[in-house]
């Protein structure tokens, strides 16, 4: 089974930063996709950003210029660098993984998320 380890959340003052970071636990063969998914309260659950296999990289309008998604080949570790973030930036924040497993079939994997307050 594949989990996803988050962390790095937190509360910060308008204008500061935060780095998430998510690593992949269990057995994977292969990575399709890594990204970062906001959700806050009342609203659905929207992509900020993410990195596919042959690593370019897609961003939500909000975010561009501000944020910096990033992979290690080491261990797959996930990052999401969130600078002069916005009081509108916080959410829960999850981590999503597509990959597949040796035997070929396609999985899916969240994370338990990770609150981002901003706040002065």
């Amino acid at each position: 089974q594949v989990q996803l380890v988050e962390s790095g959340g937190g509360l910060v003052q308008p204008g500061g930063s935060l780095r998430l970071s998510c690593t992949p636990t269990g057995s994977i063969f292969s990575i399709n996709a890594m990204g970062w998914y906001r959700q806050a309260p009342g609203k659905q659950r929207d992509l900020v950003a993410a990195i596919i296999s042959g690593g370019s990289t897609n961003y939500a309008d909000s975010v561009k210029g501000r944020f910096t998604i990033s992979r290690t080949n080491f261990n797959n570790t996930l990052y999401l660098q969130m600078n002069s973030l916005k009081p509108e930036d916080t959410a829960l924040y999850y981590c999503n993984l597509e990959f597949r497993r040796r035997s070929g079939t396609r999985g899916v994997s969240w994370g338990q998320g990770t609150q981002v307050t901003v706040s002065s």
